[in-house]
């Protein structure tokens, strides 16, 4: 039986080092690779590969932040690999979830892919998905994703929760927030904003909008690859023909 791995690292060289060296490995298929956070949750979610080597320390979207945006269906096995070698490790041990230390030696990957294949051979996918989700409760206080925003209305403050926010628009230095029925204005740039929602949840449709995903109601196709995409609040925006990879994200 093959194991079907995915690669995750944002330095092309990180990834050459972990495909020349798994090319020993007979049984593991390597069905992918993805250089950074968002590339890698949307290629777990889509392929939904038996094993991933999964980097920590990513720009944007960390290993963590991956985890986090994993669909609890598609969860594989993770192998994080990084270059730290501390304390915070010895969580990552203490709930048998395996990691690799920069710069990786092929015993070292030889001794992740067999643990690996003992734990496909014991059929332990619930019990991977419960220790994924205790690594995602512990570091929870760690998480670069707020909550909420605090939002100036009105002269007063106003708290959303972000699973509130259907839509971000662009306004020049400012976003328009969609939140139900009521819209918000925000000091802040629509790629400053993208940092901080976690890309589990939200997707960027165009240079200009970025949905959440669960408020997607409906999708038209219109001319040219683009739709028209219509939320559960009757709001619209178009997902534009360079975001048309966003899709896979819409559409599982």
């Amino acid at each position: 039986m093959k194991i079907r791995t995915l690669l995750v690292d944002d330095q092309s060289s990180g990834l050459s080092v972990l495909r020349n060296i798994l090319r020993f490995e007979p049984d593991v298929e390597i069905i992918g690779t993805a250089s950074n956070g968002r590339e890698a949750i949307e290629a777990i979610n889509r392929l939904a590969p038996d094993l991933v080597f999964l980097d920590v320390q990513m720009p944007e979207v960390d290993g963590f932040g991956v985890v986090a945006g994993i669909k609890p269906e598609k969860t594989p096995i993770v192998v994080f690999v990084t270059a730290r070698d501390d304390c915070a490790l010895k969580g990552f041990e203490a709930q048998a979830l395996d990691y690799v230390v920069k710069p990786c030696q092929p015993a070292r990957l030889h001794s992740a892919v067999e643990r690996a294949r003992q734990q496909i051979q014991n059929h332990q996918n619930s019990d991977i998905r419960q220790k994924l989700d205790s690594l995602i409760q512990g570091l929870k206080g760690e998480s670069k994703y707020p909550e909420r925003l605090a939002v100036k209305s009105n002269g007063r403050i106003v708290f959303l929760r972000l699973t509130d926010i259907d839509m971000v628009e662009a306004a020049d230095n400012y976003v328009k927030l969609y939140a139900g029925k009521e819209t918000h204005m925000l000091r802040e740039t629509l790629g400053a904003l993208e940092e901080k929602l976690p890309p589990g949840r939200f997707v960027r449709i165009s240079r200009s909008a970025i949905v959440n995903i669960e408020s997607v109601k409906e999708l038209h196709p219109l001319f040219h690859g683009e739709y028209s995409v219509t939320l559960k609040n009757g709001s619209r925006a178009t997902l534009t023909r360079g975001y048309r990879e966003q899709l896979r994200e819409l559409v599982p």
